[in-house]
């Protein structure tokens, strides 16, 4: 649970404070709050919160149920609205956005929890599903989705996978591909016999080793880190201790 982040947009700063320290509380991890549309913009951007808490009623001429359509323009992760009252209009507006759920002000911290937690398990199912339709197996490779077009990728020539927050960076001899997925989840479409966890933000390819100490693994000529509690398993995976 630590490891996910929260964004805030929220334009009354009590609020915004008293929220923040609920959810780090909780043990969540939180974005510095944005309270106009274009500070969630950039919120979004340099912060790449896993899930987004949203007023309707921001502050400026762009609204929180502005901010909810970029995120769906631009972003594939849920956020949930945050109001006090809205007339019909505005919340005929705001379905349109198809918010993942609405929490309505005052709230409890038991209920932010459940509409969090809840929000999220759902998301990570649409997501495996969706990995399940865009990225498919054959024997010895994976077509993965990327825009219009499906790069068939050998297994053999991936290097590594990197965790890089909500995203995986899937590293091979010659290019990097991005995939909107959790490490931990995209995993388990690579066989352990050959791919195996050095860290909690690397997966190598045991193929591609060049070096090991006690700290690095140097592989394809790219040094990465070590994690103490996965040394021992791979030097008793490659027979080595």
């Amino acid at each position: 649970m630590a490891s996910l982040k929260i964004g805030i947009v929220e334009d009354e700063l009590l609020i915004a404070a008293n929220l923040s320290n609920t959810l780090q509380n909780i043990g969540y991890a939180v974005t510095q709050v944005a309270s106009t549309y274009n500070e969630a913009v950039n919120m979004l951007h340099f912060e790449k919160p896993d899930l987004v808490l949203l007023d309707i009623n921001i502050k400026g001429p762009k609204d929180g149920i502005a901010v909810a359509m970029y995120i769906k323009e631009n972003y594939d992760i849920p956020f949930i609205f945050l109001t006090a009252f809205a007339d019909t209009a505005t919340l005929d507006r705001a379905k349109e956005t198809e918010p993942n759920a609405y929490l309505i002000k005052p709230f409890s911290k038991e209920d932010l929890y459940t509409a969090i937690e809840i929000c999220m398990h759902n998301y990570n199912k649409r997501m495996q599903n969706k990995m399940v339709n865009e990225n498919a197996i054959i024997k010895d490779a994976i077509f993965i989705k990327n825009g219009n077009h499906f790069n068939k990728i050998n297994f053999a020539d991936i290097i590594y996978l990197e965790a890089d927050h909500v995203y995986v960076n899937v590293v091979t001899t010659n290019k990097k591909i991005v995939v909107r997925s959790s490490l931990q989840l995209y995993s388990t479409h690579f066989d352990s016999t050959n791919f195996f966890k050095i860290h909690r933000s690397y997966i190598i390819n045991l193929m591609h080793i060049d070096t090991i100490n006690t700290e690095t693994i140097t592989i394809n000529g790219k040094m990465l880190p070590l994690g103490r509690n996965y040394r021992d398993a791979l030097l008793k995976r490659l027979k080595l201790g």
